[in-house]
């Protein structure tokens, strides 16, 4: 059995059936808390829980799927090709909503953390919620931060946003199609962008341009917090 389990292709297979299972379940209740990626996660975690699989013979299989999220990021690509006569013509607005949400999310996490008296190491895992993996693994390994606690707080962000995000613009009447798709890739990365791409192609191709800037943003503004805030 352990042989098995520690096979790459057990991690593979587990992943792709769970995420198939989650697709079937979403397809059936129709329910915005039913995001695939969520459900996916879910069924995935008790999966391991009840047989008692270590989560590294899980690892080394899955690795190989996680390989593929920075070429599916550029994948993304496609739709704002298709889309370009947005960004040409709401080019500022998109960058300073950009700008906007990258300084919200960063002052934010240091708020909490300082009010609710968290240690700097926890601080600097959590920095990077909001922008996608590769970048804020990365920007962990620069500074010193826990990557579980980083990949957690981006998972987090990212499905939070998913779920949430259809429910809040129709709450506050945001009905912009550049409007939701900035806000969608600023505060919840890929995972809030494949919803996007749900809710249209133009929404989902602002929100893909805002995965990189802000990611970029991010990395530009950490560097300077590392250098005056935490050295």
């Amino acid at each position: 059995m352990t042989h098995i389990t520690s096979s790459p292709i057990f991690g593979m297979l587990l992943c792709v059936g769970a995420y198939s299972l989650a697709l079937y379940i979403r397809h059936k209740t129709k329910s915005i808390f039913a995001n695939p990626f969520v459900v996916a996660t879910i069924l995935i975690i008790v999966f391991l829980s009840i047989t008692g699989i270590d989560y590294d013979d899980f690892k080394i299989g899955s690795s190989f799927i996680n390989m593929f999220l920075s070429p599916v990021i550029v994948v993304l690509a496609v739709p704002l090709y298709r889309q370009r006569h947005l960004l040409n013509r709401y080019r500022t607005a998109i960058f300073i909503s950009i700008a906007t949400g990258v300084i919200a999310a960063l002052v934010s996490i240091l708020a909490i953390s300082r009010l609710c008296g968290m240690e700097e190491i926890i601080e600097k895992s959590m920095i990077s919620k909001s922008i996608t993996a590769p970048i804020g693994i990365e920007i962990t390994h620069m500074i010193g931060g826990i990557e579980g606690i980083t990949v957690l707080s981006i998972l987090s962000s990212g499905f939070i946003g998913a779920i949430c995000a259809p429910v809040l613009f129709k709450t506050l009447g945001i009905r912009h199609s550049v409007a939701k798709g900035v806000g969608i890739g600023v505060a919840s990365h890929a995972i809030g962008t494949s919803k996007a791409l749900e809710m249209g192609e133009d929404i989902g191709a602002i929100s893909s341009l805002t995965i990189g800037m802000s990611g970029i943003a991010t990395v530009v503004m950490v560097s300077l917090l590392d250098i005056f805030l935490w050295s």
